[in-house]
């Protein structure tokens, strides 16, 4: 086994690290959402945001994983970190450097590995967004511009850490912070040719809940029916506040699947309890994006608007 060498900015790149404070954290949604995302995409055991830390790899994000650390020696991403370039390895049992590595001889038997090295906001490369699989395989030059588009929303999620991109009272992203999502995912999206699809949600007569239950009341709906989203919509699924009463969820890889979610939020915001749950009530527009005509997600959410602005005229025509 060959033991990764320590970079020629190793000090620096170390200070770079520390000072962005993600070591040791709890575990964030929008890591998380991207190395699902990898996941299924790439259709491997597991997707990895990998910090090489001075004696150990710690993982910020991992799917398809239990462990939360290995030692630096025997990492994968130690020699990632080394070159500018994603790195990939086949074959690990017929790579000499690390046919005899206890993560290839046994759990979880890596064969192949592919890490694109990201960059702190200084330029120095502290970890990666790794897709490791227990079979040997190829990374297709589409797949590879794949992971570099992954891993620079990574990046891009390392640089916003200090700044608000979550809805304090809901826990979902606030508008800037979907924005941000949003356009990288499709982007991704445009040029891998995945289906998405957006919903756009408001909540109906939301105003008259906050004049006769109180405001309290009516953010305490905002958040009931923040987590009903978060209950009915896949982990991978996008989940945001625009403002108001106004939420929006994408869909990346969806076929139809907002059909599904949504019939279940039906059912359950049917079987809430209290006086005020029972009076949430909402008009959702969908629209599937469509590459040629939805540039950024600002289109895409100007026609599911018109969308969720049709059915709820519907339903006031349908009351009387």
């Amino acid at each position: 086994m060959q033991a990764p060498s320590i970079p020629v900015d190793e000090t620096q790149r170390l200070l770079s690290l520390h000072s962005l404070r993600l070591l040791d954290t709890a575990e964030e949604e929008r890591y998380d959402r991207i190395t699902r995302m990898a996941q299924r995409m790439f259709g491997i055991d597991i997707c990895l945001v990998s910090l090489v830390d001075a004696h150990r790899q710690w993982f910020k994000s991992k799917t398809g994983l239990a462990t939360c650390e290995t030692t630096r020696e025997i990492s994968f991403c130690g020699h990632a970190i080394l070159h500018d370039d994603v790195f990939v390895v086949e074959d690990a049992s017929r790579d000499k450097r690390f046919a005899d590595n206890p993560l290839v001889d046994g759990a979880p038997y890596v064969r192949f590995y592919a890490g694109y090295p990201i960059q702190s906001p200084e330029g120095h490369r502290i970890g990666t967004l790794c897709l490791v699989h227990s079979e040997p395989r190829r990374l297709s030059a589409a797949e590879e511009l794949t992971l570099i588009d992954l891993g620079r929303m990574v990046e891009d999620e390392i640089r916003t850490s200090a700044e608000a991109v979550v809805d304090e009272l809901t826990g979902v992203a606030n508008r800037r912070g979907f924005h941000l999502f949003a356009n990288q995912t499709l982007a991704v999206c445009r040029r891998t040719g995945t289906p998405a699809e957006l919903a756009f949600f408001d909540l109906d007569g939301f105003k008259q809940i906050n004049d006769t239950y109180g405001h309290a009341a009516g953010d305490e709906l905002l958040t009931y029916f923040a987590k009903l989203l978060i209950k009915c919509f896949r982990d991978a699924d996008a989940i945001g506040r625009l403002g108001g009463d106004e939420f929006v969820v994408l869909l990346v890889g969806s076929n139809g699947e907002s059909d599904v979610a949504l019939n279940r939020l039906l059912v359950l915001a049917a079987d809430s309890g209290c006086e005020v749950r029972q009076k949430l009530a909402w008009s959702v527009g969908v629209m599937r994006f469509d590459p040629e005509r939805h540039m950024t997600v600002e289109s895409l959410l100007v026609e599911a608007d018109s969308d969720m602005y049709d059915h709820k005229v519907s339903k006031r025509a349908a009351n009387g």
